[in-house]
Order: structure tokens, then sequence, then C-alpha cells
């Protein structure tokens, strides 16, 4: 029997996924649940189970094909009866074999209204609509479209058959684009591009397209910088008392709860209650309005071989020392392995990254869209300080926050900022 295997819909808001990699090709044989190919969405990247044990016999799209959810991308063969919801022969009908004259003739029925229905993605019109023209437009590219008052039909499409792709219509408004009814808007300066680098004669030099993630990761920052007033301040936070509990309690943490205890779970829970004290650090900005949000959903930064991800531990506040430690190792993991849902990866209202894993003295990350501030983790060194007159070697790190200007103050950040050092200095024991 024949089995399709489609692009699956790996989250509400997405309608269509890149094919980054297969990871099987055409007759080689596969197990249920293997994975099967690699895709990339605006949310996550993830790899793809086989649907059923078989024989790759087809691949419909390539690697480096975007594909709207639904559509067929490859067909395995597999033994009668290994897939259920293969459809049946016809020529085995046995519970009906009455009819038999009249299902001989409907047959020729349908192929003759077949060119009606022939877009190959009936499934997707739940999550995606067809414009005035017939073509395919996602909610994606639906939302970017109204924000700007554009006609998505008045973009040029470079996705499969025409259709307009997120790149499209953000190219598209990058470069001044406006609705039908003024042709003349785009004539203003177009938004600048990358110069092509000329190279001196017999320059030793490699090119390679940037992926999917790499491309996605460019966009987002770029558009934060045009978004928020990026503002930075840095602490330096005496972290000895934290080492000394983590240390003292880590073999526990092993024995009764089978996990390693890092000291993300300590950030988290500092920020935590700082962002109760002051919500302002918590919010987002929607036109001329602050949206303050009452739930406290921590994304933590995730360095991958291949980019970042930023997993989003929900309700961070209502978990325990130990709930934040399984949490944050099991989407730390799980994001390196590609095992992420898209849900896993939105909703988040502030962000902690932590450039001290690699041994950075502090850094000054990007806002992530549409937080308004995110925490920077530097590296923890042992620094001689003066304490009570006296010399003393001391565990120290230095913590920074970038925020967004625009309804941020720099007091707000930097009273934040000591709620945060303070939890982490005199950090409560009874909390382990």
């Amino acid at each position: 029997m024949r089995v399709d295997v489609v692009m699956p819909q790996m989250g509400e808001s997405i309608a269509e996924g890149t094919i980054t990699r297969w990871m099987k090709q055409i007759g080689e044989t596969v197990q249920r649940d293997e994975p099967l190919f690699e895709i990339s969405t605006d949310k996550v990247d993830a790899e793809i189970p086989s649907p059923s044990a078989g024989t790759l016999v087809e691949i419909k799209n390539q690697a480096g094909e975007t594909v709207p959810v639904n559509q067929v991308v490859a067909v395995l063969e597999t033994e009668a009866g290994a897939a259920a919801s293969a459809p049946a022969p016809k020529a085995e009908a046995t519970p009906e074999p009455k009819p038999e004259p009249k299902p001989a003739a409907p047959p020729p029925a349908p192929k003759a209204e077949a060119p009606k229905p022939t877009p190959p993605t009936p499934a997707p019109a739940a999550a995606a609509a067809e414009s005035s023209e017939g073509s395919f437009v996602s909610p994606v590219v639906r939302k970017i479209a109204a924000e700007h008052g554009i006609d998505p039909t008045t973009v040029p499409g470079t996705g499969a058959g025409g259709r307009v792709t997120k790149k499209d219509i953000q190219d598209f408004v990058a470069k001044g684009g406006r609705p039908a009814a003024t042709p003349s808007a785009p004539a203003p300066a177009p938004a600048p591009t990358a110069p092509t680098v000329t190279f001196p004669a017999g320059a030793r030099v490699e090119r390679q397209a940037m992926s999917p993630m790499r491309k996605k990761i460019a966009e987002h920052m770029i558009e934060s910088r045009r978004t928020s007033a990026h503002v930075h301040s840095v602490f330096e936070v005496d972290m000895t008392r934290v080492v000394s509990l983590r240390s003292k309690y880590k073999g526990l943490y092993e024995e009764r709860h089978g996990t390693k205890l890092t000291l993300t779970p300590f950030f988290l829970k500092a920020a935590c209650d700082a962002l109760r004290a002051w919500p302002i650090v918590n919010s987002s900005v929607e036109g001329n309005e602050i949206v303050y949000r009452k739930d406290l959903n921590i994304g933590i930064a995730v360095a991958l071989d291949w980019g970042l991800i930023v997993p989003v531990v929900r309700n961070a506040d209502q978990l325990s020392i130990a709930g934040l430690t399984m949490k944050v190792n099991d989407l730390a993991e799980r994001a390196r392995t590609k095992k992420l849902v898209p849900d896993e990866v939105q909703g988040g209202t502030f962000t902690i990254t932590n450039p001290g894993i690699f041994g950075g003295l502090f850094g000054l990350p990007i806002i992530n869209q549409p937080q308004v501030a995110i925490l920077g983790i530097g590296g923890i060194e042992k620094r001689p300080v003066v304490i009570d007159d006296a010399i003393a070697i001391r565990d120290r790190m230095y913590m920074s926050m970038s925020y967004d200007h625009r309804v941020v103050d720099g007091a707000v950040a930097d009273q934040f900022l000591a709620h945060v050092k303070k939890v982490l200095q005199e950090f409560d024991e009874s909390l382990l």
C-alpha cells in the first residue's frame, strides 16, 4: 500500500514549513516514528517522524522548498495492512458486493470533476485562505498585509505557483510597498540591502547560503532594533552564596530528582521576584498602549550548533527550584534534539540569556520582541574584593539588562537589577 507523507501543522498560526533535510533517500526503508525529514518554520525547527513503516518511493519536495501544511511531500510503500490510513483498494470492497455494477460507473464522474479542486492542499483551508486570484495566502502573510494596509494579491510571490511567502511580504513592506491604490509609493528610497562585496583577485573565500533559522534570527534581530529604543545597564553581583548553595545541593538533586542542579533556576527565581515588584519590565507595547502581562513566562536562550532558540518556561513564578530545574533541563535537551513544538517557543514575556557560559564577561543582548527587556548573565569568576576593609576572594559576575526606553526608564531598570542582585546575594536556602 502507498501512504502519503504530508507537511504537518506544527502550530495553530503556522501555515507552511521549509524542508531543510531529508534523513532518508528514495529506496531506503524507514520504521514508524523514525525521523524522516527535518523542517524549519517561523517558530521552531523539528524532525518529522514517519507515519508508517515502509520504503520511501517518492520525494515530491526537495530540501530548501517551502511547502503549505497538509501538502503531500513524499510517498511510502508499505506492506498490506501496515497503514490504516491508506485508502482501501477498490477491487477488494468485500462488505458491499451487491453494488458492483454501480461503483464501476461512478469513477469516471469524479475524474471529470477533479479539475475543480485541483489545489492539492484542501486541508490548509482552515488555517489559510485563497486570495481573489486563487493563490495561497497564509495567516502570517494576511496579518502582515493587514497591518500595513496592503492587498496581498498585489505582492509578487516567489513561492510555489506564485504564492506570496512571509519573506515576500516583508521585502515588499521594507521597500516601501503600499496598497494598490498608490502605485507611486514604492518610488521613495528603497530599504538598503547588503552591498555586494568585491574581493581582490586570488582571495580565498567560500560562500554558503543562510539556513532558514539563520535568516529568521537575522530578520527578528533587525526588526527588534528598528522597533525598540535599546538602552543597557550593567551590575556586578556577588554570587558566592548561590555558588555555595548549588555545590551543597547538586548531589541531592541528582539523587532525588534525577536531574542536574544548574545556576539557571536561581536566576529564574530572582527574575520572577523582581518582575512581580516591577511589572513594567514584564510588559509589551501595542501602538500607544502598554500591555501589562500577568503571567510570568520566561524565555531561556539556548545556543545550538546551528543557531539559537528561546524555549519558554510558562508561569515560572509558580514553580519551585526543583520544578524549574527539571523544566529548564527538559526544554534545553529537547531544543538540542529538535523535539520542541511551536507552543514551547512563543508567548514569552521576559527573556534570560547567558553569554557567560562561554566565558564572556557580559553581553548587551537584543530585546526579544514583543518583550521590553532581556537579562544577560555574564561569566562567574573568583575575584579579590574589599569586604569590611579586608581583601577577600569572592565569586563575582556581571549582569546586564537591555530594555526598551519607550516604556522602561533607566531608574526603573536599575531598581529592577538591584532587586535581582539582592535576591541572588541573599538567596533563601529554604527554597531549595
